[in-house]
């Protein structure tokens, strides 16, 4: 490939990740845990936009178990955020299967 083809794919791919990085913050995933009684929405900057406990899910006598639903929840949506990157990271490399981390992730 000529250098001046490799210029113009890398601009064109700085512009696609551009776009990508505006376009996470409309990207939200919903992270559950116990069944569906403790939920936490991310966006794919890793913002929290909502967390919701139900209240079967409080006891005052044993809070770590609702400490751990949270962090079980959090942990969820993470893992969900981070496979949305991958697929929008493979779909702006053209399948060349980069992680996140290197298209500035």
């Amino acid at each position: 490939m000529n250098p001046m083809d490799m210029m113009k794919n890398l601009q064109d791919m700085q512009g696609k990740m551009q776009d990508m990085q505006s376009k996470l913050s409309n990207i939200t995933v919903e992270g559950v845990s116990g069944g569906g009684v403790v939920k936490v929405v991310l966006t794919g900057q890793y913002s929290v936009q909502d967390v919701k406990i139900d209240k079967t899910a409080i006891d005052p006598e044993d809070p770590e178990f609702l400490e751990d639903l949270v962090l079980s929840a959090f942990t969820d949506a993470s893992n969900k955020v981070k496979v949305k990157l991958q697929q929008e990271a493979a779909s702006i490399a053209g399948g060349l299967n980069l992680p996140p981390e290197m298209m500035g992730l």
